[in-house]
């Protein structure tokens, strides 16, 4: 199958071949493409005399229509919300900036910040001010300026805009937000007894925005801070993948984690000020008293410090480890099941997949970072929430109109300043938010690509085997007996594995919904596109299938 810019290739092939007689001495000057002095003189000599140059040849032609399919198409209009107009950017994000008492950044500052972006020069970017020395510093603008010689570019697609301070959705995923963090402690296990959930339940069942799963139109114990992909509302809230030990060679790992104080932080206006500032901050773990993920807390603890894909490197090796015959683990049309002479490796084999994975994270998080800082900018749930404290306590009437009436009244703000004196969202993290923009969720974002390339890699129909849940303290896994225990298959459980990884960095407090629902798409489309770049480069050219977060299923 030829690809759709091979005929724009060949006319740039054969002007390289035109070249030819001119020397190699030009050819080198030049970048030494195929059709030179220097690359034909190799058809007569090495191993297979005449097939290294149509080798280099196929090679640069590859290359090429690679480049032209990452280019060919405008790149999309990127549309944000509006609320960067906003006087005083007060609905922008710029934590680590110069703030004022009410938490106001400086405009100045703020502009330097812009300008740096526009200009990509680096006297720019170091002039930028900062709220404080030490200060955390801004994580990796200058990303935004950079390619990547594989895949899609950062800037070729898009998000829809992000819920307005003012809409019914911001209202109900704030909500959501300040409901995560009352139940922290709460065990996912007990949620179907616990009056509190039942509150919250019965709270987000009424707000008109709200965009969480439901059953029967409300909100329940069981739909509670889920995501929304095919899978995710089967059997324990936590994927199997973040529980299984996972098998790296000779050794086996657990996936008990370190644990933390009950704590919560920036309730204090002074405190939240000071980390708007950008103060550095830390937080004290133990690493003797180790346990499985059984709360909200230990999901976000596990969400702080996780290190880039991991979590999918981790899925892949308890899957190859996982004893299920070939014909039920790998995806139906990989190329060598049913060989009786050839298995898959650097093609279609476990080295393939794992270094996949990696390569994805990295362009991923190109794409998301240029929406968080170029496009968007949108604040902070920290920052959200300091909005209401002023508007309702503050200083009553400086943000009217910003922020909804549904949010203001909701009945869950009186229960926070009941329980922390103030309405700021109380923060898992000492630090709070990275210190880059809200929208949308990096981590949501390559949960989404890892996801998808296992997806594409398995079966998505086969049952897990032998599927486990903490015990009541956490300190060890028991056999998951539920009624559809049996119903937990690749697919549902890859799926949920992205859900937990977004919605645990909305447990600590650091994201909204519409962060990891609005990634998703994102991480996987690009995912989808390194697939399809990939897989003109074998010789198999087998077709990979799997099923899109929305339900629906490609052939690639």
């Amino acid at each position: 199958m030829r690809d759709e810019h091979d005929s724009n290739v060949n006319r740039r092939n054969f002007l390289g071949m035109a070249g030819v007689t001119a020397g190699a001495g030009l050819a080198t000057a030049i970048g030494a493409s195929p059709g030179t002095a220097a690359a034909s003189s190799s058809t007569t000599t090495g191993v297979n005399p005449g097939r290294e140059y149509a080798r280099r040849q196929e090679g640069y032609r590859l290359r090429l229509a690679s480049a032209d399919r990452a280019y060919a198409d405008p790149y999309p209009a990127q549309r944000p919300n509006g609320e960067q107009t906003i006087p005083g950017y007060v609905a922008s994000y710029h934590k680590g900036l110069p703030h004022n008492a009410y938490g106001e950044v400086s405009v100045a500052a703020y502009e330097q910040f812009i300008r740096a972006m526009s200009t990509g020069s680096q006297a720019d970017y170091n002039a930028i001010p900062t709220g404080v020395q030490p200060n955390r510093g801004l994580l990796n603008p200058q990303v935004i300026h950079a390619f990547d010689l594989q895949g899609p570019d950062s800037h070729s697609f898009a998000v829809p805009p992000a819920p307005r301070l003012d809409s019914a959705e911001f209202a109900g995923e704030m909500v959501e937000d300040y409901w995560m963090a009352l139940l922290r402690d709460v065990p996912f296990a007990q949620y179907g007894g616990s009056a509190e959930v039942a509150t919250a339940c019965d709270e987000l069942s009424a707000m008109s925005g709200f965009t969480g799963p439901r059953q029967n139109g409300r909100i329940t114990p069981a739909t509670l801070f889920r995501a929304y992909t095919p899978g995710d509302l089967r059997g324990p809230y936590i994927s199997q993948f973040l529980f299984k030990d996972v098998p790296y060679g000779p050794q086996y790992i657990s996936q008990r984690l370190d644990t933390i104080e009950p704590r919560e932080y920036m309730t204090d206006w002074n405190e939240w000020l000071a980390v708007q500032n950008g103060a550095p901050r830390s937080t004290e773990r133990d690493f003797q008293n180790r346990r499985y993920i059984r709360t909200a807390r230990d999901l976000g603890h596990f969400t702080h410090f996780d290190v880039t894909y991991t979590p999918y490197l981790n899925a892949a090796l308890i899957l190859f480890g996982s004893g299920l015959p070939a014909a039920q683990l790998l995806d139906p049309a990989n190329p060598y099941l049913g060989s009786r002479n050839q298995a898959g490796y650097s093609t279609y084999g476990q080295p393939h997949v794992l270094a996949l994975l990696g390569e994805v994270d990295k362009i991923v998080r190109k794409g998301n970072l240029y929406q968080q800082w170029w496009v968007h900018r949108r604040l902070r749930p920290e920052m959200a929430a300091a909005r209401v404290e002023i508007q309702l306590n503050r200083a009553p009437g400086r943000y009217d109109g910003l922020l909804s009436d549904e949010l203001l009244n909701a009945p869950v703000l009186d229960r926070v300043r009941s329980r922390y004196g103030s309405y700021l969202l109380p923060q898992m993290y000492p630090e709070g938010s990275p210190m880059s923009p809200d929208y949308v969720s990096g981590h949501s974002a390559a949960a989404a690509a890892g996801v998808t390339i296992l997806k594409a890699w398995f079966n998505e129909s086969t049952p897990l085997p032998d599927p486990v849940v903490p015990n009541a303290d956490g300190t060890a896994l028991v056999p998951y007996t539920g009624s559809d225990a049996g119903q937990l298959t690749i697919g549902g459980e890859l799926n949920k594995l992205a859900g937990n990884i977004g919605n645990g960095r909305n447990t600590a407090s650091v994201h909204w919904r519409s962060s990891y629902v609005h990634a998703f798409p994102l991480g996987e489309a690009i995912a989808i596109r390194l697939l399809r770049d990939q897989k003109r480069l074998f010789n198999e050219r087998a077709p990979l299938s799997l099923t899109k977060f929305d339900g629906t299923t490609i052939t690639i």
